[in-house]
């Protein structure tokens, strides 16, 4: 009976962790192959609606990335632009779409935007997501095109005189929320232009992303302990398979790399990534730094629950990284 009962306790112990590292090695490739929401002509009709309040006019935004991937976007201007650009980043199995809330009230006060679908997204290219190894690269290009191509039409009017440069944008700042917002902030940290980011509901790194999944989304607890062996099989195979280091994928590592302004925003009742992942990422930023946590809201959820609050920070953030030294430490 003793032995019995050893038997069943060493299977109660060891099963659950089995389980789960071979659950994680299933799970890795849908991991870099999230699924793709097409952009369908429904949801264009729903952005030209919202330009049309909004006043904004959209223009077809297409850029090469580094490694030759075609990444599909548009930049919209508003009606009366002040000169300054705002990189949008949708979150995961989403499109540029996802951000249109967060367009209609930054061109309403003037902010231009690059709304770009990322690699392995709605209608760009690249065969996997890296949630910012490559996407940070990606986010160089779109800067680049940018710059380009606004001499364009500067070229093409009479400027102040032979030599005199084209009018640069004013200022570049980026706003993202979960993946997204996990790609704004690994791209500020190398590339400079972008002077201040606006993260809702990052990931602090993969691993501690991956916790939380193999924690069924309420147990963190159990993904670090239990089901740590499916985190492991998952991020293993996920860095064979697409070949680059997991553990440099850190939004935390980049707040560190880069004194630059960051605005965190994480939902109190946010079970997909908690806030603590925005409190990682806020005790390792360097730069001017605010965390915001929003009461009773979920993942990505703050500017429904609190729009007005939402709408008065973001621009007041902006507004004050475009003069630094009102900025708060």
């Amino acid at each position: 009976m003793r032995r019995r009962l050893i038997r069943i306790a060493l299977i109660l112990l060891f099963f659950p962790p089995l389980l789960a590292a071979v659950g994680g090695w299933l799970a890795g490739p849908a991991f870099l192959h999230p699924i793709r929401r097409e952009l369908t002509p429904d949801l264009l009709r729903e952005a030209d609606a919202s330009f049309t309040v909004t006043g904004g006019t959209r223009s077809d935004f297409d850029v090469r990335a580094p490694d030759g991937t075609l990444l599909k976007g548009w930049k919209v201007r508003p009606k009366n632009p002040n000169g300054s650009w705002v990189l949008l980043f949708h979150g995961v199995a989403d499109n540029r779409i996802g951000v249109i809330g967060q367009s209609e009230f930054l061109l309403l006060a003037g902010y231009s935007i690059i709304m770009m679908d990322a690699r392995a997204h709605g209608a760009s290219g690249g065969p996997i997501a890296t949630y910012g190894w490559l996407e940070r690269n990606d986010t160089r290009a779109i800067i680049d095109a940018l710059f380009d191509s606004e001499r364009v039409p500067c070229l093409s009017i009479q400027w102040s005189g032979p030599g005199s440069p084209c009018p640069a944008p004013k200022h570049i700042f980026a706003l993202g929320e979960s993946m997204g917002a996990g790609i704004a902030l690994q791209s500020a940290a190398v590339d400079p232009r972008i002077e201040a980011v606006v993260a809702e509901a990052s990931f602090a790194n993969l691993r501690e992303a991956a916790y939380d999944y193999a924690g069924l989304r309420k147990y963190p607890w159990l993904g670090k302990t239990l089901f740590a062996p499916g985190t492991w099989t998952l991020l293993y195979r996920d860095e064979k398979l697409a070949g680059f280091p997991v553990a440099k994928v850190s939004p935390v590592k980049s707040v560190a790399v880069r004194a630059f302004p960051v605005l965190l925003i994480c939902g109190e009742e946010d079970v997909a990534l908690p806030c603590r992942h925005s409190e990682m990422i806020y005790a390792a930023a360097r730069g001017p730094r605010q965390l915001w946590v929003v009461p009773r809201a979920f993942h990505t959820a703050a500017l429904g629950f609190q729009p007005e609050e939402f709408r008065r920070r973001v621009l007041a953030f902006f507004a004050a990284a475009a003069t630094p030294d009102s900025l708060p430490h």
